[in-house]
């Protein structure tokens, strides 16, 4: 079947648009260098992980606390690894050496502590918790008493009721929304950029008038616009993939299933917020001639998303049910970015994803509409800066 001729114009121009995108050395630069960022912090992350550690060394009656002293320090959150040491000369060499932290000898009630110069403290707080407990079963043998006679009060602690129980993957929730908020904030501010500067750099070259010799302006700005999109998209798909595939086989960050769907449903709201920014900074796009001037013409464009991410994303972190957070994310402008993020946390109720999706499908085809326009009036006027008041009357008038 043959492809209408609107359909392929619009194929064709992006096409293009991706093709030159993805081969430019930017694209693959950065690419590469967040690919290498992401794996860097999740090699020190790991190696961070396994330094905190700490070693000891058993000797002697010593090595019978092995495992208590193993539960003792991960009830405060602190890693042991044990292991069996010939004598005090052997271990105090693999003190001197690093390969051991700490070296506990002689009998089990009153061992000898040597380390090569400071004990982490709550090895410490462990070890001398372990050596009173045998003490105490040492007097309670002596006196003809069992040990279990203070199992009772060994059992005696304080369980204290929480009324609002937290939640054990908040601080994974968290992380994750502050992660996928700042990508797409950073991925559809990029590329949607990058949209206005090639519309500039079409129309200061003249290329935009050969183009339009041939197509519509709309069939150019709407290939442009999907061009570059899914530029975009291919590289935040590559960040995601290598992103869970290092933090997942590296152990650096356990991802539960909810957080493999919030960062791929994060690739629909990616695709929603480029296209609603990427017209509206085309348009402003063609209200300039040279690229000196474009910064001044998109600037109202991308500093209402910026204060509203800033503001949006630490209210909903701080006080995720913060009625100011909520509210933006229902707002097309900021939707894109912190509706993610109200999803990662668990916060978003169904029926304000479903609100937010319609909202910005509605505010889509109005920008579209109205940026189509501008772009379509102001595009081929070169020279002096078209005033946005002038564009918006022609393309009324048209």
């Amino acid at each position: 079947m043959t492809m209408p001729g609107t359909a392929r114009t619009i194929q064709l121009v992006a096409r293009r648009e991706l093709a030159t995108r993805v081969r430019s050395k930017s694209f693959l630069i950065s690419t590469v260098l967040i690919v290498v960022l992401i794996a860097v912090y999740v090699l020190l992350f790991s190696i961070m992980g396994r330094s905190s550690s700490v070693k000891v060394g058993l000797s002697g009656q010593s090595t019978g606390i092995a495992t208590q002293l193993r539960t003792a320090t991960s009830a405060l959150g602190k890693q042991v690894e044990t292991s069996s040491v010939g004598d005090q000369t052997e271990g105090e060499q693999q003190l001197l050496s690093g390969k051991l932290d700490v070296l506990v000898l002689g009998a089990l009630d009153a061992p000898t502590v040597v380390v090569k110069s400071t004990m982490d403290p709550t090895v410490l707080a462990a070890l001398n918790s372990l050596v009173r407990q045998q003490a105490i079963q040492g007097v309670l043998a002596q006196n003809g008493l069992k040990p279990t006679v203070l199992d009772a009060a060994e059992n005696v602690s304080v369980r204290p009721k929480a009324l609002q129980p937290e939640d054990p993957e908040q601080g994974q929730r968290t992380a994750l929304a502050y992660i996928v908020g700042f990508v797409l904030f950073f991925s559809i501010q990029t590329f949607g950029v990058s949209v206005a500067q090639g519309v500039v750099e079409e129309k200061s070259s003249r290329v935009v008038e050969i183009l339009l010799a041939t197509i519509r302006p709309w069939q150019l700005l709407v290939g442009k616009v999907i061009g570059i999109g899914v530029a975009g998209l291919l590289q935040v798909v590559v960040i995601a993939v290598v992103g869970l595939g290092l933090a997942r086989s590296s152990g650096a960050l356990t991802l539960p299933d909810f957080a493999v769907g919030s960062i791929f449903s994060a690739l629909g709201w990616y695709l929603l917020g480029f296209f609603l920014f990427a017209t509206l900074l085309a348009a402003a796009g063609s209200l300039v001639s040279r690229q000196e001037e474009l910064q001044s013409v998109i600037t109202p464009v991308t500093l209402l998303p910026v204060l509203g991410f800033v503001i949006g994303l630490n209210l909903m972190v701080s006080e995720p049910n913060n009625v100011t957070s909520t509210v933006l994310s229902l707002i097309p402008l900021f939707t894109p970015t912190l509706m993610p993020g109200r999803i990662a946390l668990g916060i978003a109720p169904t029926w304000q994803v479903v609100l937010g999706v319609l909202l910005m499908l509605a505010a889509i085809a109005l920008f579209s509409w109205l940026g189509g326009r501008i772009y379509a009036n102001a595009v081929l006027r070169t020279g002096a800066r078209v005033r946005l008041r002038d564009a918006l009357r022609c393309a009324e008038g048209r």
